[in-house]
């Protein structure tokens, strides 16, 4: 009988100016055949502008597994706390990122 492999514990650093996070509030996505692009964005309204605060790179792979655990994530937040309440995107078009 084959036996399964133990998982891995990886240890992970992260750097104090990460650990706080960056806040967000438009998430643009874009991909090609070799990588998904998650531009996160922080859209001001007053007057309106917006600023690129995190890009993260992501192979197709790999954003399929993120997409199924953030699915499954809300999910289990929807079942503790109730359903989330969808908003209605912002007016206009966020425009390219500069």
């Amino acid at each position: 009988m084959e036996e399964k492999p133990k998982p891995v514990q990886i240890a992970i650093k992260a750097e104090d100016d990460v650990q706080g996070g960056v806040y967000a509030n438009i998430a643009r996505i874009s991909h090609d055949a070799e990588a998904f692009v998650v531009d996160f964005v922080v859209v001001h309204s007053s007057p309106p502008f917006g600023r690129l605060v995190s890009r993260v790179v992501l192979t197709p792979g790999h954003a399929k597994r993120l997409a199924e655990a953030l699915a499954e994530n809300v999910r289990t937040y929807e079942s503790n706390w109730g359903p989330i309440r969808a908003i209605t995107p912002p007016d206009g078009d966020v425009g390219s990122i500069q």
